[in-house]
């Protein structure tokens, strides 16, 4: 029984400091988890997102991620994003599984990109073994993943509201092609959406932050293969225009897309060209596209308490996109 004791408490230990940079601050009414990330001396913030890329390296995945290290570099990044679909074609077989340090340690090891990687679950996540993804297990192979179905970053400057969009989807229900779920803590799905709603609805309006962030995996707007999704344009996105939301960045669609809204300030940010792209398909939508490239890259954001920068790269490091952004203004191209 001492022994027992003795490995819980070891365990205990190592998820306390399992991500040193991270403190967990007192839970709002909400019940969306809340992580403290820590903003430069000068009271600015930089990060890089990048979706859809655990492929082993292939796909110009290591172009990408070599790119990524030289801009985060350049720009003194204090994290990434990763926007979902993290490992290719069905998610992780598990903890043990070596798909995670061929895709994610082995690729990713610039110096400039050995910061926390917050993450969301895609639909390919979901295929495999979702616990396994989100297990602090996996920490201990590779201390900068973190990963969780939704959960709050919250920085002196803005908070960033992390949505597991994969449950939103009624086609991975009905009709899942041959594919199957992992729906463990998700199912019944009527409970599991309403309760997230309310619980983002609810943390959103208690924000103070001066720039509010939505990242989920599925885009609400897109001009690319999948297009938009019909179930958060219903669900998700009267949440985010009640309160204010300045940016939803996603996946999902393998480019890299900025489209501004027409009823709202919203800016949708598309950054899923990790590897495997060029789909070769454009649907415009009702929104104005302001850049759509239908290839490989990632997309850089730089803040301060009244400017945002978005920049978008190619996966050569060119520069394909830009616009910055005021606090209480449109953005300017």
């Amino acid at each position: 029984m001492a022994n027992i004791n003795m490995k819980a408490m070891a365990y205990a230990f190592m998820l306390a400091f399992a991500i040193p940079t991270l403190i967990l601050s007192p839970r709002t009414s909400a019940e969306l988890k809340r992580f403290q990330q820590e903003v430069k001396g000068d009271g600015s913030l930089s990060f890089l997102a990048v979706g859809d890329w655990g492929r082993r390296g292939y796909f110009n995945q290591s172009l990408v991620a070599s790119q990524m290290g030289k801009t985060g570099k350049r720009l003194g990044v204090d994290f990434v994003i990763s926007t979902g679909d993290n490992f290719y074609d069905n998610g992780l077989t598990g903890v043990d599984d070596k798909l995670f340090e061929e895709s994610f340690t082995n690729v990713y090891t610039a110096k400039s990109l050995q910061k926390t990687w917050y993450s969301v679950l895609g639909n390919h996540d979901y295929r495999g073994d979702v616990l396994a993804q989100l297990s602090p297990v996996l920490r201990q192979v590779d201390s900068r993943w973190f990963c969780m179905r939704s959960f709050i970053l919250d920085t002196e400057i803005a908070e960033f509201f992390f949505v597991d969009t994969t449950p939103f989807v009624n086609e991975y229900w009905v009709n899942d092609g041959g594919h199957s779920y992992d729906w463990r803590q998700v199912a019944p799905r009527e409970n599991y959406v309403s309760s997230l709603l309310k619980d983002l609805d609810m943390a959103l309006k208690q924000s103070t932050a001066t720039w509010k962030f939505v990242i989920g995996h599925h885009a609400i707007r897109s001009v690319s293969e999948h297009g938009d999704t019909p179930e958060l344009i219903e669900h998700l996105l009267p949440i985010l225009e009640a309160n204010g939301v300045d940016f939803y960045i996603n996946g999902h669609d393998h480019c890299l897309e900025h489209i501004s809204s027409n009823d709202s300030p919203i800016q949708y940010l598309v950054s899923g060209g990790g590897s495997k792209a060029w789909r070769g398909v454009y649907k415009p939508n009702k929104d104005k596209v302001q850049f759509f490239y239908d290839g490989q890259g990632f997309m850089s954001m730089e803040l301060t308490k009244i400017d945002a920068k978005v920049t978008f790269y190619d996966a050569f490091g060119n520069n394909l996109h830009e616009f910055s952004m005021t606090k209480d203004m449109h953005p300017t191209l």
